[in-house]
């Protein structure tokens, strides 16, 4: 299960997972929806309390992975094949332009 933090300007917002069955799950933080109920991250995902669940990568998160000659640097650098999309995630948007960022949670010792 690969994870990471969602930040939306200085904000945990919440967490972005791929489960071991391979789906996505993001979902915002507790803290976040009591303390900024109108600021979501994307239309398409207004601020709840409930998971939102996918068979592939929310088109939102798609939207941040690099594209044309950068994608071919990063997954060169990182030895990442270009269809892992959550790979990519985690690696390259910790310092997107613009108002969101992912940054990955290491993976536990027998998780």
């Amino acid at each position: 299960m690969r994870r990471g933090k969602v930040y939306y300007k200085d904000s945990l917002a919440g967490t972005i997972t791929e489960t071991d069955e391979g789906d996505f799950v993001f979902q915002y933080d507790p803290h976040y929806v009591k303390e900024h109920p109108s600021e979501f991250i994307t239309f398409t995902m207004p601020v709840t309390d409930k998971p939102y669940i996918e068979k592939r990568l929310f088109p939102f998160f798609e939207g941040l992975i690099p594209e044309g000659w950068l994608l071919d640097i990063a997954s060169k650098n990182w030895k990442i094949n270009k269809n892992d999309r959550i790979g990519l995630l985690l690696a390259c948007c910790q310092n997107c332009i613009g108002a969101v960022s992912v940054v990955p949670i290491p993976e536990e010792d027998g998780e």
